[in-house]
């Protein structure tokens, strides 16, 4: 973890939204301007008339190096704070830097109240303003992290500045934070890595350099890969190796991969001597923006997937995306139908640029990751425990668990929700529940990332429905689907009459 630095011109919200931030993820706010002026003793205008803007600039370089040897803080910057060289290389060497943007009439309204607080805008205040902003334009856009903070809410403006920087503390279900970004040194003594063979190959490496470098030797303990081995068999396997390499109570089991490793990871952790630590490393897009987030963990029976589990969340999600550069685009393809997903549920313009396919996904994983990522906590964190709104998240996913569970997991994960969102769509479409054009939107945009949107004419529908049935969202005979009503809105409906759903 690192300091978040918030940088913009002046009226962008950096102190209101900091405040708020600094809230949610469990961290100290700084606002670097009022430690100036604490030091100093006299307020920023008074420095500037005295001792004028090139000596301010001087007092602000010793303020900002002195966080070096502070706790990790959300900080509040100056206007013009990073137009110094050494001043932006601290910054980006020490944190990471959101500059808020917005409209320069929002900006003066938002500013207009309190003019003589901001020497560089005395006078017409809108003049110098615009002036401002043309003058730093470039520079505000040289920075790889912006947000654009035009919202009348607050709140609003909070999350996309998380969903911009990727990190986030859940706390609804356990406390833990989320981010988006490359892997630190892991301080997890008496710990051990849980990974798949094929992972192991690409990845294993990195991880115990990371724990290396914090003084750590690790264990690792590597399985086969698939769904097929998401079983009891291999939980067992789990316990047993954990007693043998002598994990207690303060252990630590590291998840390493997709969402089988960290179901299993995490099932395993939850039920070893009550109850140890976990934390996942997700290396596939599906885990990233999904598998890896809400505390969901478990094993297959033959009868159905994830039937038997618990909800036991990790103490850290860290999501990488350069692991995804490793990927096949087969599963890349089959971890988009997620990203997909969570733009239908409420995201309408992440499921707008999904339709512009895989190429434009390689070009932009980092985003896709942060904005899907986004609106899974924003859901998990109203609903933990999946009494309400969660259930949205379920989408596709009757119809898909089963769908590949008959394809004997021939069919990936993916591929098979994409197939169940889009007789999921059709289905509400022809009880009159789909705005037009829904389902065949779904249809487009799974499409153009090559993926799959029928059931194959080789699996029986009697065996899907069969399938069905055993769904854990079953309540007496009917089973709730979430369904599509337009993009960006999902409604939770009882269904009895299953045949009804895969009618083509």
């Amino acid at each position: 973890m690192t300091h978040i630095f918030l940088y913009g011109p002046p009226g962008s919200g950096k102190s209101s939204i900091g405040k708020i931030l600094a809230r949610n993820l469990k961290l100290p706010f700084i606002d670097l301007d009022r430690v100036i002026e604490a030091n100093a003793g006299i307020p920023i205008p008074q420095i500037m008339a005295q001792q004028g803007e090139f000596a301010f600039r001087d007092i602000e370089t010793s303020a900002l190096k002195s966080l070096l040897n502070n706790e990790i803080s959300v900080v509040a910057l100056g206007g013009g704070a990073l137009l110094r060289d050494d001043n932006r290389a601290f910054a980006e060497s020490n944190g990471q830097i959101v500059v808020l943007l917005a409209e320069a009439p929002i900006l003066f309204q938002r500013i207009n109240g309190s003019p003589n607080e901001r020497p560089l805008l005395s006078g017409d205040t809108y003049e110098k303003l615009t002036s401002l902003l043309k003058k730093r334009a470039q520079h505000y856009s040289s920075f790889a992290i912006t947000a654009h903070v035009d919202e009348s809410l607050l709140k609003q403006n909070v999350y996309k500045v998380q969903t911009a920087l990727g990190r986030h503390h859940l706390a609804a279900m356990g406390e833990y934070d989320v981010v988006v970004g490359a892997i630190p040194n892991l301080p997890y003594p008496n710990s051990i890595i849980v990974t798949d063979e094929n992972i192991a190959k690409l990845h294993l490496a990195k991880i115990e350099l990371a724990l290396r470098a914090s003084g750590v030797e690790s264990n690792s303990i590597i399985i086969p890969a698939g769904e097929q081995y998401k079983n009891l068999q291999t939980v067992s396997l789990l316990w047993k190796t954990f007693l043998e390499k002598g994990l207690d109570r303060k252990s630590t089991v590291i998840a390493l991969g997709g969402g089988v490793i960290g179901d299993l990871s995490g099932f395993s952790a939850s039920t070893y001597m009550r109850g140890i630590n976990w934390v996942g490393i997700p290396t596939t897009l599906l885990s990233m923006v999904d598998a890896s987030l809400g505390g969901k963990t478990g094993f297959d029976l033959p009868e159905g997937k994830n039937l038997i589990g618990s909800f036991y969340p990790p103490k850290l999600v860290l999501a990488d995306p350069s692991f995804l550069l490793t990927l096949p685009d087969s599963e890349l393809i089959s971890g988009m139908a997620e990203v997909v997903k969570h733009g239908i549920i409420s995201d309408p313009e992440l499921f707008s640029l999904c339709g512009r396919g895989l190429g434009w996904v390689k070009n932009n994983l980092e985003k896709v990751v942060k904005r899907a990522m986004a609106v899974k906590i924003k859901v998990i964190e109203e609903d933990p425990y999946e009494k309400g709104i969660r259930a949205a998240l379920n989408l596709g996913h009757t119809v898909g668990h089963a769908v590949e569970l008959v394809s004997k997991f021939k069919l990936r994960h993916g591929e098979a929700i994409a197939i169940g969102m889009v007789v999921e769509a059709k289905y509400a479409a022809r009880v009159g529940l789909a705005g037009k054009g829904t389902a065949e939107a779904i249809e487009e945009s799974l499409s153009a990332l090559g993926l799959p949107i029928r059931i194959p004419k080789n699996l029986p529908h009697d065996e899907i429905i069969r399938a069905m049935r055993m769904d854990k969202k079953k309540s007496g005979v009917s089973i709730r689907f979430a369904l599509p009503v337009e993009i960006g809105r999902i409604e939770l409906v009882e269904v009895n009459d299953l045949e009804s759903v895969l009618e083509d």
